[in-house]
């Protein structure tokens, strides 16, 4: 553990210390985000906070390559925490390309297929499914497409997410804490020989989650500094990354018996992005064929409209998805019952302050 926490900390603290550079960078260079009618926010803003956030993981890398846990990762035959790092560097700087110029969405959509290929290949990928009390191995070019599909979609789910100050990072932040709470605890129950296999997806989780936290005193509101398609696409490459790592190294032959330890790690993202993923969803139906065009109709700006102030409309985003990330949770921990009566219960509580905290303050105004 205390090598975790170490480089979560190395991750946080380098990301906290390289923003402010890279926030010059950004108002020197001209990769602001203006004002424009379906922005929140009232004056331009540098981006490019996703390469202070690749610097702190690259750091994290560095320093685990040096512990004696964790080593192996970068010098041993598992080649997937390099690969991540290589497929890492590439979207950022694909990302911050566009932070720049403003790529056309199918040059960007080719950035993030060549970054998925690059941790495919390099190791970072699906081995097995479940299929009810069997294990299905698919032939491996069915298993790379289907790691390309869950990064495509968590990159654009994150880059959707990132519309209010601080809701993307602290999306990811708590995705990465409780997915590593998860990849600790599981390979802990395994004997040592086989537990280490996830040592790359728990490293792969606590960076992330460290590089959020680092971020988020510059970019929770009122921002500082935008994390732009440089840090809204790496966040989903990371996440994605510790995901397909983990069920990519659970043994075929325990995959069946072991379908929680397979089927958790891919729920809790999903489970956590649940709200950025129907905005996507929302959003394809209601741009019709041209759905990457922007607007102001996110769920998050809805939240604003019903009268929620900016940073509580987040508060309660992130409410939302720890609760969800919780639930999840439950269903490992205890019986069934208890689990769903737990998540319907913690959805409730965030559905009644969703909606009932914008009455009361007008109710409390007059």
């Amino acid at each position: 553990m205390r090598e975790y926490l170490l480089v979560a900390v190395i991750a946080a603290v380098v990301t906290y210390v390289t923003t402010p550079a890279i926030r010059w960078l950004g108002m020197r260079f001209g990769a602001v985000t203006p004002v424009r009618q379906r922005d929140v926010h009232s004056v331009p803003i540098p981006r490019l906070g996703g390469v202070a956030m690749l610097l702190g993981f690259a750091a994290a890398v560095l320093v685990a390559s040096k512990l004696p846990y964790l080593k192996g990762l970068t010098n041993g035959a598992n080649h997937q925490v390099v690969a991540t790092l290589l497929g890492a560097a590439f979207i950022t700087v694909v990302g911050a390309i566009d932070d720049f110029r403003e790529l056309d969405p199918v040059t960007k959509f080719a950035g993030q297929l060549i970054a998925a290929g690059i941790i495919a290949f390099g190791g970072v990928q699906l081995a097995a499914l479940p299929t009810g009390d069997a294990t299905t191995i698919l032939p491996q070019p069915i298993l790379i497409v289907l790691t390309f599909v869950i990064v495509l979609g968590m990159t654009n789910a994150v880059n959707f997410a990132d519309g209010l100050d601080g809701l993307a990072a602290g999306f990811v932040a708590i995705a990465a804490v409780a997915f590593f709470a998860w990849a600790y605890q599981v390979a802990h129950l395994f004997p040592d020989s086989s537990g280490r296999v996830f040592t790359a997806s728990a490293f792969l989780a606590a960076a992330t989650a460290g590089c959020c936290l680092g971020f988020l005193p510059h970019n929770f509101y009122p921002a500082r500094l935008f994390m732009g398609d440089a840090g809204a696409l790496l966040l989903g490459l990371l996440l994605s990354a510790s995901t397909i790592s983990f069920t990519g190294n659970l043994p075929p032959n325990q995959v069946a018996q072991a379908s929680a330890a397979f089927w958790v790690p891919v729920a809790l993202p999903v489970a956590i992005l649940a709200l950025p993923v129907l905005d996507v969803i929302l959003a394809v139906k209601r741009r019709g064929p041209k759905f990457w065009k922007p607007d102001r109709s996110h769920l998050h700006h809805k939240m604003l409209d019903i009268g929620h102030s900016h940073r509580r409309a987040v508060l309660l985003l992130y409410l939302w998805s720890a609760s969800l990330a919780l639930g999840v949770l439950m269903f490992s921990y205890v019986k069934t019952g208890w689990a769903v009566s737990a998540l319907v219960a913690l959805i409730a509580i965030s559905a009644l302050l969703t909606l009932w905290l914008p009455r009361w303050r007008r109710a409390g105004s007059l």
